[in-house]
């Protein structure tokens, strides 16, 4: 196996006409895929006016999900605000599967000014409720549904617990790889550090880390305070 210095070597000397057109032939090559792959990734986001955007029941003006996205069905459940980016690689969906009929609408809602993370996840069947100005990292996951485990001899897959609501206060954060779940409610500016599964309440103006997170820090009375 060579070693470093010589994989790096380059040889001295004049190049031949056929290296120098292979050079400029590779440049060109490369900036072509760049301004296709630029041009792909404009052409292929959802906006409010796009085909897939209108399908939405709800799509506020300059927002849009970047491509590529990955699994979104029952856009019409989904109610996404103004001024919200949610990033590539995002499943967003309302019910199990496409064509589902609902019992509530909107399933989905996200507010205005919110910035999704890349590679995560909103999957709702009931309500999951996010404010205006909900930031998170990426690799996020809410979800308002879980499986049950009860009965021994029925697969994990085909066991369902009841929906539980979800709602994120306005103005809050969502560090990378956080895990909401059924029935958690964060309140208004909340920090949730990177890791965290909230399954609780969280109240306004707080600091939680933690599986499952736990309140650190709250700002009481004009000041911010560890919690006892």
């Amino acid at each position: 196996m060579p070693d470093l210095a010589s994989v790096l070597h380059r040889p001295s000397g004049e190049r031949t006409w056929w290296e120098r057109a292979r050079g400029r032939a590779k440049r060109l090559a490369m900036d072509a895929t760049q301004v296709l792959w630029d041009a792909v990734v404009e052409l292929g986001a959802i906006g409010p006016d796009s085909r897939k955007g209108r399908r939405f029941g709800a799509f506020g003006e300059r927002s849009v999900i970047c491509f590529p996205a990955t699994t979104i069905f029952n856009e019409h459940y989904i109610h996404i605000g103004a001024n919200t980016m949610i990033g590539p690689y995002v499943a967003l969906s309302a019910g199990m599967v496409p064509g589902q009929q609902c019992v509530s609408d909107p399933v989905v809602r996200i507010g205005d000014r919110c910035l999704i993370g890349r590679g995560s996840g909103i999957v709702g069947h009931l309500s999951i409720e996010i404010g205006d100005d909900v930031w998170t990292g990426h690799h996020v996951y809410i979800t308002d549904q879980n499986h049950g485990y009860e009965d021994p001899d029925v697969p994990i897959s085909r066991q369902v617990m009841p929906e539980r609501p979800v709602s994120i206060g306005d103005g809050s954060w969502l560090g990378h790889g956080t895990i909401v779940l059924p029935g958690a409610r964060i309140g208004r500016h909340v920090v949730v550090a990177a890791g965290s599964v909230v399954t609780g309440e969280l109240p306004d103006r707080c600091v939680a880390a933690g599986v499952p997170a736990r309140v650190l820090r709250r700002y009481v009375d004009g000041r911010w305070e560890n919690a006892t």
